[in-house]
C-alpha cells in the first residue's frame, strides 16, 4: 500500500481541469443533431423537408454500401467509434500534462550574508583613485572593485544599502547577484543627499538582518567621511547592532594625499582629512568585525579578498524534486487510434464484413 500511495503522490497533473473537455464531442453532437420542420399548424411535418428524388435508388444505394458507402457515411462502424473516442480520451489525458515527480534531493548550501552598505554622499567624487591607469573617482574604482568581488560571490546572498542624508535599500538579500552589480552600477552619487548618516545606515541595516542567524549576520560598511545628519548617534548604532549579533567590518576609502593645480602650481592635499577613522574602528571593534583602510584601488580589492575570507555560514536547506513530463506518452496513443479510425478499409476486409452483416440480417 505505501507503493501505491508513495506512486499517486509521486504523479501529478499540471491541468487536471483539462479532463473537462471530455464531454466535449457528445454535447456538440447533441446540438449538432437536426430537428422535425414545423408546420403551419404546429406540427412536425417530415415531408416539409425539401427532397432529391432519384429514379432506381435502391441500385445506386446496393452499390454505395458494398463499397463501404450508404449507410456507413452517416454512422461509422462500431470499432470505429470506439478507437475515436478512445483517441479523444487520451489526447484529453495528455492536455492534463502528466508530470511524474521524482525522489526529493536536498541542496545544502554554504554560503556568507552580506549586506554591503555604500556612501554616495558627494565626497565619493573624489578624484584620487587610480583604475587601468586613468584617474578616476572614488564610486567609479568601488563599481569595479565590488563588482570583481560579487563575482566570486556565486552562492552568498548579498544586499545593498545606499547612504547619504538618508539611507535606503537598494536591494534586499538575494542570490541574484548580478541584480546586485546592476544596482550599484545605477547609483549616482548625491542621490540619497549631501550628508554621511552612518548611525542611521547601519541601524537600516540591523533591521533588514533581524531575521537571519545570528551568526549570519555580517555589513560591511564603506564611506569616505565623517558622521554627519544622524538621527541615530553611530556609536549608539554599533551598541544595537553587537546586541542584535552584527557584525560590522568599515572600510575607510580615499588617498591620504593628492596634487591639484593652483594658483602657484600643483599644490598637494589630503583629500581624506574628513574622514574619521576612529569613529570606524570604534563601529568594527564594538560589534566584533574589523576596520581596513584603503587609499587605493589596489588596497581597496585586497580589502574585500580580506572579507573574502569570512567563515561561511550554512543557509536553510532547500530541497530540489525532479519533474518529468509524460504528456507525450498519451498523445502518441492519442494519435495512432485517430491514424487507425481514419485509415480505409482493405476491399476483401471489406467484403468480408458486408458479408458477415447481411448473413447477420438473414438470421435475424
Amino acid at each position: 500500500m505505501d507503493s501505491v500511495a508513495t506512486m499517486v503522490e509521486a504523479l501529478q497533473f499540471a491541468w487536471p481541469l483539462a479532463l473537462l473537455l471530455l464531454p466535449l464531442p457528445a454535447l456538440l453532437h447533441l446540438l449538432s443533431r437536426g430537428k422535425p420542420s414545423i408546420n403551419s399548424q404546429g406540427s412536425s411535418d417530415v415531408s416539409a423537408a425539401p427532397a432529391l428524388l432519384m429514379p432506381q435508388f435502391s441500385a445506386v444505394r446496393q452499390v454505395m454500401e458494398s463499397r463501404g458507402f450508404g449507410q456507413a457515411r452517416h454512422k461509422p462502424p462500431s470499432w470505429r467509434l470506439w478507437m475515436l473516442t478512445a483517441s479523444w480520451i487520451f489526447l484529453c489525458v495528455s492536455l492534463t500534462r502528466p508530470q511524474w515527480h521524482g525522489e526529493p534531493v536536498p541542496l545544502d548550501t554554504s554560503a556568507r550574508d552580506l549586506l554591503l552598505t555604500v556612501d554616495i554622499s558627494p565626497s565619493m567624487q573624489e578624484p584620487d583613485m587610480v583604475l587601468k591607469g586613468y584617474q578616476t573617482d572614488r564610486l567609479t574604482a568601488l563599481k569595479q572593485v565590488v563588482s570583481d568581488f560579487l563575482k566570486q560571490r556565486d552562492g552568498d546572498r548579498v544586499g545593498l544599502i545606499l547612504f547619504g542624508a538618508k539611507p535606503y535599500i537598494q536591494a534586499p538579500l538575494t542570490f541574484d547577484l548580478a541584480t546586485v552589480e546592476q544596482l550599484l552600477y545605477e547609483s549616482q552619487i548625491g542621490l540619497a543627499g549631501n550628508a554621511t548618516a552612518i548611525g542611521d545606515a547601519i541601524g537600516l541595516g540591523i533591521k533588514r538582518l533581524r531575521e537571519r542567524p545570528a551568526d549570519a549576520r555580517v555589513m560591511v560598511l564603506l564611506t569616505d567621511g565623517a558622521e554627519l545628519g544622524s538621527e541615530v548617534d553611530p556609536i549608539k548604532a554599533a551598541e544595537l547592532a553587537r546586541e542584535a549579533g552584527l557584525r560590522i567590518y568599515t572600510i575607510g576609502l580615499g588617498a591620504d594625499e593628492a596634487y591639484r593645480a593652483g594658483l602657484f602650481g600643483r599644490q598637494r592635499y589630503n583629500p581624506s582629512a574628513d574622514l574619521d577613522e576612529n569613529l570606524l574602528r570604534h563601529i568594527a571593534q564594538t560589534t566584533g568585525g574589523e576596520f581596513y583602510r584603503a587609499r587605493s584601488t589596489s588596497e581597496l580589492e585586497l580589502v574585500y579578498e580580506a572579507i573574502n575570507q569570512l567563515e561561511p555560514v550554512r543557509q536553510d536547506g532547500r530541497i530540489f524534486r525532479p519533474v518529468t513530463e509524460y504528456f507525450w506518452v498519451p498523445l502518441i496513443g492519442a494519435l495512432l487510434l485517430l491514424i487507425v479510425a481514419l485509415l480505409p478499409v482493405p476491399r476483401r476486409l471489406r467484403t468480408v464484413l458486408v458479408r458477415i452483416r447481411d448473413r447477420q440480417k438473414v438470421q435475424a
